[in-house]
Order: structure tokens, then C-alpha cells, then sequence
């Protein structure tokens, strides 16, 4: 076998050409200055309509059995995220209103409380260690030089006030786009897989075919499995708070159950208004406060993931650290939020293709 035959000079001749293009791709950044504008322009409405598909497919896919139309499947998809949108709005909407206006109400305790703290900490600052006072001394010197810094730039804040209507305008139309993309992505599902498959070399047909329902297996656990786990912890956290006679309490379960979507970081995210409202109402409901989310978490880790989620994103919370400390620092909430099912994808593809190099 000669030299050009093995693989191993194979594979080591694709990892030239593969970091050769990356070094082209990074000297004409400039090429892809179009593509980037692109993606950014679509990330939001296809990320939407993405959840919305893999929430919506199962019931597509159960009223298809019953030998409906998938036009009519579809529509009645939408007529069940419209009627759980407005079931919502009308059991949520006017408990968040009364809390709201009673934090509205509280709001000047509570900043009067918070002045109380700081007074006393300037007039007691001396029984402090001196390393504490440092800090105080170092904290008060940092927040008025920022306050200072801001009070010039108070006209290039207004001047971005026009740029944030930009961008709200840009939302709402990228917005408007959802319910269009999510109609074809139901509509057309089927076929995607087989037009991918097209540019294959007809002896890896099957195994592109093979890898996008692994894709697709993963993509919709992680999304149908996580959004009802949010739900799950986010119901846990209500009850907890409810039995404890916490305020806000319906506000603090939502919020626990939004954060819950960030890995490994969303408990801990969650759990801290729950505290500022427990110290400002009654400092002892501290304690409570931890245990349910302590009890909540572990109930979500130990019971309600493994059930819903299966093994098939099974990863090593090593692993999931890692991951996120990278995707923060590079891209930061966005980052963290996506970089999980990134991952997973990124595992199934390199399964797959190791599968596949072993079979040739």
C-alpha cells in the first residue's frame, strides 16, 4: 500500500486543508461580511420558529395519524399556541399585576432599608477589619467615578435611545416572521432530510440520512425536554414559595423557571431575588428559601431530567463547566444558553462520521 493509500496521510492531509481554509477564511474576512449579516439578521426568527416546530410536531404528527390534512394539522397547531397564549394571559396576567403593583408599593422600604444599611455601614465603618474598609473605601471611590464618567455621556445616551427604536422595530418585524417560517418548517419537514441527502455520493445516502434523524433526535430532546423541565422546576418553586407565604411569589417561580434553561448556572441565577424579597420581608424565610430550590433542584436532577431527557444528552457535568465558562467568555449569555445542544449536536455528527470512516 503506498503512501498516499493510507489513512492516516488521509486524515492528516484534510486537517492541512481544513486549517489552510481557515487561515484564507480569516486574511478575506471581508468575503464573509455578507454571510454574517445574513445569519445575524435570521438568527432570532429561525431560532423562534425552531422551538416553535419541535414543540408543534408532535401535535401535527398526532392529528396527521388521524388521517387529517396537514394544512389542517397545521392550523390547528397554531389554533392551540394561540389558545394556550391566551389561557395564560388570563390566569397569569392579572396575579403578576397585583404583585407588581405591591413591589411598585414596597419599593420605597425597600430603598429606604438599603439606606439605612449603607448609612449604618459609613458610621460603623471604623469596627471594621481594615481590609474591609479598603474595600468599602475602594468601592465608593469606583462608583463615583462611573457616575461621573455617565453624566457626560448623557447625550450619546440619548442619541441611543433612537438606535434602541431601531432595534425594537427590527425585533417586532423579525417577529412577524415567525409564524410564516414555522408554516414551512411544518409543512416541508419531511422533505429536508432526503434534499440533504442528494449531494452525498450514493453509497452515503443512508448514512446522511442515518445522522440528520440523530440530529434531529437530539435537537428535539434537548428543546421539548428542557422547556418541560423549566415548567416542572418553575411549578416546584411556586408551591415552595406559596407554603412559605413568600411575596412575589408567582414573579419568583417565572423567573426560576426563564433562568432554568441556562445549564448549571440558572438555579443559582433563580435563587437570588428569591433572597433579596425573603431578607426584605422576613429574614428567616432565608433559610426556607434555600431548601426549596435546594429540594427543587434535586428533585429536577435526580427524578424529572432522567425521566424526561433519557440518556440521549447525556453529558459529564465536568464537561458542561467547561462549556460554559468557554461559551461565556466568547459569547456570553447567548453563548451559555446555546452552547449545550451545540455540543450535543457537535458529539452526534463526530459519532456518526467515525461510524462511518470505521465501516469504509
Amino acid at each position: 500500500m503506498s503512501l498516499l493509500e493510507k489513512r492516516w496521510f488521509k486524515i492528516m492531509i484534510a486537517i492541512i486543508l481544513f486549517l489552510l481554509i481557515v487561515y484564507l477564511v480569516r486574511v478575506n474576512q471581508f468575503i464573509l461580511t455578507p454571510i454574517v449579516v445574513l445569519l445575524k439578521t435570521i438568527f432570532l426568527p429561525f431560532v423562534l420558529a425552531g422551538i416553535l416546530f419541535y414543540l408543534c410536531r408532535p401535535l401535527v404528527t398526532w392529528l396527521e395519524s388521524k388521517n387529517t390534512p396537514r394544512w389542517l394539522a397545521i392550523i390547528g397547531a397554531y389554533i392551540a399556541i394561540i389558545l394556550f397564549i391566551y389561557g395564560v394571559i388570563k390566569l397569569v396576567a392579572p396575579i403578576l399585576n397585583d404583585q407588581l403593583e405591591n413591589f411598585i408599593d414596597n419599593l420605597p422600604a425597600m430603598v429606604a432599608t438599603v439606606t439605612d444599611w449603607i448609612q449604618y455601614v459609613q458610621e460603623n465603618k471604623s469596627t471594621f477589619p481594615d481590609f474591609v474598609q479598603e474595600a468599602f473605601l475602594n468601592a465608593s471611590t469606583e462608583l463615583e467615578s462611573r457616575i461621573e464618567s455617565n453624566v457626560g455621556n448623557i447625550a450619546n445616551g440619548i442619541l441611543g435611545v433612537f438606535g434602541l427604536i431601531g432595534g425594537f422595530i427590527t425585533t417586532i418585524f423579525n417577529l412577524v416572521l415567525v409564524p410564516f417560517i414555522l408554516f414551512y418548517m411544518l409543512k416541508d419537514s419531511d422533505r429536508f432530510a432526503p434534499s440533504v441527502a442528494i449531494f452525498a455520493p450514493q453509497s452515503k445516502k443512508e448514512h446522511v440520512k442515518n445522522i440528520l434523524k440523530d440530529v434531529d433526535k437530539t435537537i428535539a430532546t434537548y428543546i421539548q425536554g428542557q422547556i418541560l423541565v423549566s415548567v416542572i422546576v418553575g411549578l416546584l418553586l411556586l408551591v415552595g414559595y406559596l407554603i412559605i407565604g413568600l411575596n412575589y411569589s408567582l414573579v419568583l417561580a417565572m423567573f426560576g423557571m426563564f433562568t432554568n434553561v441556562i445549564p448549571f448556572l440558572g438555579p443559582y441565577i433563580a435563587v437570588i431575588p428569591a433572597f433579596l424579597v425573603a431578607l426584605f420581608q422576613d429574614p428567616s424565610k432565608v433559610l426556607f428559601v434555600a431548601i426549596i430550590m435546594l429540594v427543587a433542584q434535586q428533585i429536577e436532577g435526580n427524578i424529572i431530567s432522567p425521566n424526561i431527557m433519557g440518556k440521549t444528552l447525556n453529558i459529564h457535568p465536568l464537561t458542561i463547566i467547561v462549556l460554559i465558562l468557554t461559551a461565556g467568555s466568547l459569547m456570553g449569555v447567548v453563548g451559555i444558553i446555546f452552547v449545550i445542544p451545540a455540543y450535543s449536536i457537535t458529539k452526534v455528527l463526530v459519532v456518526n462520521i467515525v461510524k462511518i470512516f470505521k465501516a469504509a
